[in-house]
């Protein structure tokens, strides 16, 4: 089921993403700022000689041939549109400084100052959409849980928008909420960019815990992903996907539970 899901994903095209490239200022900055680089290149090289523009045609070509391997390998690897698309625009800033350190290393340091300054003033969007999801505050999640007059198990998600990792693996709990909700099992999630003051009582933290999965059954919390020992590795996150999710909160086995009845 989950390699079926996978297929149909990469199959559909992303229609949505050439709505954002035009009115999402993250997309919009970066495409301004690989095309400015055809006016770059041809005023640097105008009083340069002709071996100097093969030198560099040469490595332009190699820097789109590399490009073209690490990203054909994140397409295989990578499951959702949001990952391949933030890798594909830090390789294409790499190389795009490589290549511009050939011409002139002022140049290669302004690309760098623009890319800092639009890291710093824009984030990238992330999937729009909560599939079968119902967003909740604290409070109402409490309020279900104490009550019990709902479904048995809760799969909460605690997100925050600020987090680069829930960004890149937005698409994965709406996909998993489409698929595996049912009387038995909800999906809900919470912005805990809005409730910062909530996070404690998950015992999580906003700035490297990030997004967490909680599975309660009833009141009682059955099962989390990462575990709360988790301790985040610099500049890493745990691996996130719809395969993972799936195996550690048995998910297949609350389907087959809800279709036998």
């Amino acid at each position: 089921m989950e390699t079926t899901s996978q297929e149909t994903n990469r199959k559909q095209p992303p229609i949505p993403w050439l709505n954002s490239m035009a009115t999402e200022p993250f997309y919009l900055l970066h495409l301004l700022a690989f095309f400015s680089y055809f006016a770059a290149r041809r005023a640097a090289c105008q009083d340069v000689s002709t071996d100097f523009s093969h030198h560099l045609l040469r490595r332009e070509i190699q820097a789109v041939l590399a490009l073209s391997v690490f990203l054909a390998i994140k397409f295989v690897k990578e499951e959702n549109w949001e990952g391949f698309i933030a890798d594909a625009l830090f390789y294409a800033k790499v190389f795009l400084l490589a290549v511009c350190l050939v011409m002139d290393y002022r140049l290669s340091l302004s690309y760098l100052f623009a890319f800092i300054v639009m890291f710093v003033v824009t984030q990238q969007p992330p999937c729009d959409g909560l599939g079968a999801c119902t967003e909740l505050t604290p409070f109402q999640l409490d309020s279900i849980l104490s009550e019990g007059n709902t479904t048995r198990y809760w799969l909460i998600e605690l997100r925050a928008s600020t987090s680069l990792s829930w960004v890149r693996t937005s698409r994965v709990f709406a996909e998993l909420s489409t698929v595996y909700s049912n009387k038995n099992l909800s999906f809900g999630v919470i912005d805990l960019g809005r409730y910062p003051n909530a996070a404690p009582l998950f015992g999580v933290s906003i700035r490297d815990q990030i997004p967490t999965y909680i599975l309660f059954d009833k009141s009682a919390e059955a099962a989390r992903f990462p575990d709360i020992t988790f301790v985040p590795k610099p500049f890493s996150s745990p691996n996130i996907s719809k395969r993972l999710l799936c195996e550690h909160f048995q998910l297949d086995r609350h389907l087959v539970e809800y279709i036998s009845k």
